[in-house]
């Protein structure tokens, strides 16, 4: 099992991985779904908290490892597939967690937000975790930060560094918390591609960025029309989002 597929960087220090069991499983738990379990190291730490678990891993040699390595233990259930395309919500209110590769951790953060869950804690890229994290008018803060807030709460709880992977990554690492926020509005995505006009020329003004949507006469007249986007927090973005519909 040396070889690498699928960017994985697999996390082995037991401290750590105790650390991310306990966040996401802080009691018993009587289902937890573990996204791209590995070689199965989290997931030991997790059949010791939770009743059952559900991994899903997309690559076949993992899952036939997980199967082996697990054999007997009817508490797992090792899912082959992209996390992308599977329902997550088949299995009800989890707590979800999971080690995500960097190139598909905005895609997966985008598709977890959207569920009903009581919590989830994942180990991601630390530039995405000040990315999650960053306040209005700091260089990280962005549409990530922004769509991510409006559906849910993100708190870094600890700093990874490379030495706890094999291989190690040629960046540091961070243990995000997510929990689920009530709806803002009442067509959240409609919201959503709205904020993403807003944010679609970084270096522009609202002004420039929304005026061949709706319209120079409506877009002209507010007071934050001179403003970029990434000065603005998620109350504001909600409150402009209201006047146009």
């Amino acid at each position: 099992m040396s070889r690498q597929k699928f960017g994985q960087h697999f996390l082995i220090k037991g401290s750590i991985l105790e650390r991310i069991a306990a966040a996401v499983c802080p009691s018993d738990c009587p289902l937890v779904i573990e996204i791209g379990p590995g070689r199965g190291a989290l997931t030991e730490k997790l059949l010791k908290r939770a009743t059952r678990v559900i991994a899903v891993e997309i690559d076949r040699d993992l899952v036939a490892y997980l199967r082996q390595r697990f054999a007997g233990d009817r508490r797992l259930e090792v899912i082959e597939a992209d996390v992308l395309n599977v329902d997550l919500a088949q299995w009800g209110l989890a707590p979800i967690v999971g080690n995500l590769p960097y190139y598909i951790t905005s895609p997966i953060l985008e598709k977890v937000t959207r569920l009903a869950f009581p919590r989830a804690v994942f180990l991601i890229q630390k530039e995405v975790a000040d990315r999650l994290t960053a306040s209005p008018g700091h260089r990280d803060y962005g549409f990530l930060t922004v769509q991510t807030s409006l559906f849910a709460t993100v708190r870094k709880l600890f700093d990874v560094g490379p030495s706890a992977f094999r291989p190690p990554p040629k960046v540091d690492s961070a243990v995000v918390l997510l929990e689920p926020l009530a709806a803002h509005v009442d067509h959240p995505e409609e919201l959503v591609r709205f904020i993403g006009l807003c944010f679609q020329h970084k270096r522009k003004t609202l002004r420039n960025c929304l005026i061949d949507a709706y319209g120079k006469d409506r877009i002209d007249i507010w007071p934050e029309a001179s403003l970029r986007a990434e000065q603005i927090p998620l109350e504001k973005f909600i409150e402009m989002y209201r006047r146009l519909v």
